[in-house]
């Protein structure tokens, strides 16, 4: 019997255009796990006020970093899937599916049913669980596995999801190895770890995630034998007037400069694919608050994301495996 492996990511609109923006946006936004404000408050706001000024706004964003092949975030979501196909050989099939956009997590089980797979092992592409990431996965995964587009599937398949991952040996070599790159390409004299911000209140609610966060930098820190001094913790992606966690990236890349140092490398521990919020948030706007602060932006560097690297495909395959009751295999 073939395996089903689902590589589930959130989304990515169809094309750097205000119409595909809103779409995507709309999806995500509307979202309670994401947005869990009352939807008699929510819903006039974000059709009425934040779709029209933020999909203008975000398509600008999407078109510096839009690539010949398209979105940055499917275009390596699906050097992912491939490779992982790879790894793991003939006994699985490996789709990519996404919850707002692109590629649907109802497209990915109608591929996996007609393969024959009676069991599908999901992989969330979140190291780090968030009730807004890694729960909204659940969330759309188990929806689309029993309801199809034209209704109740006859035909469900067995559905298990691979753990959180933040504190797996593999996952922090990778990374290691991944900034062991970076570092001696641009020979940094501060590392910035950046995760994906989240309201406070869902912290003080119950959610992990800044407790993941802070074991997977401790597990790294140890990994690269690095003082605190040589880095700091920070979260993005600030929105709305709630008090989010802090401290924010934006302030801390504003505030290097004064602190001495001339050459940051930022690194995104919680996103394993690069996207918008790595390649324009950090890698454009990110380098404009490092200069804002008096910084060189041409001394700034940006870290690459595990995308496709060996040694993190080696790890999904370690996972998916291991969720199989099975061997891994060995790399080709």
């Amino acid at each position: 019997m073939i395996i089903g492996v689902l590589l589930a990511q959130v989304g990515t609109p169809d094309a750097p255009t205000p119409a595909a923006v809103r779409r995507y946006l709309k999806n995500f936004l509307s979202d309670r796990r994401v947005v869990d404000y009352p939807a008699w408050l929510w819903q006039p706001l974000l059709r009425g006020v934040i779709l029209p000024l933020r999909s203008r706004r975000s398509a600008r964003l999407y078109q510096r970093i839009w690539t010949k092949d398209g979105s940055p975030l499917l275009v390596e979501s699906e050097k992912q899937r491939v490779k992982l196909q790879q790894r793991l050989g003939a006994d699985y099939r490996v789709v990519l599916g996404m919850a707002y956009a692109g590629p649907s997590f109802d497209r990915a089980f109608d591929e996996l049913i007609a393969a024959g797979c009676e069991r599908v092992i999901v992989v969330p592409m979140f190291p780090q669980y968030s009730s807004a990431t890694t729960a909204s996965v659940y969330d759309a995964v188990f929806a689309a596995a029993t309801n199809g587009v034209d209704g109740a599937r006859v035909s469900v398949p067995a559905v298990t999801c691979v753990a959180p991952y933040f504190d797996h040996p593999d996952y922090i070599g990778a990374l290691a190895g991944r900034i062991r790159d970076a570092i001696a390409a641009h020979d940094p004299d501060h590392v910035v770890l950046s995760f994906h911000g989240l309201p406070q209140r869902y912290i003080t609610s119950g959610d992990p995630y800044v407790r993941h966060c802070r074991r997977t930098v401790e597990l790294l820190a140890a990994a690269m034998r690095w003082p605190e001094s040589f880095y700091t913790v920070s979260f993005q992606s600030r929105f709305g007037p709630e008090k989010w966690i802090e401290p924010s990236t934006a302030e801390v890349l504003k505030a290097l400069p004064g602190r001495g140092v001339r050459r940051p490398l930022v690194v995104t521990p919680g996103f394993t694919t690069d996207c918008l919020e790595t390649l324009d948030e950090l890698g454009n706007e990110g380098k404009a608050e490092f200069a804002a602060g008096g910084g060189d932006p041409s001394a700034y560097a940006l870290c690459p994301c595990l995308n496709a690297d060996d040694r993190f495909i080696g790890l999904l395959a370690q996972l998916v495996t291991r969720q199989a009751g099975m061997e891994a295999p060995t790399k080709p």
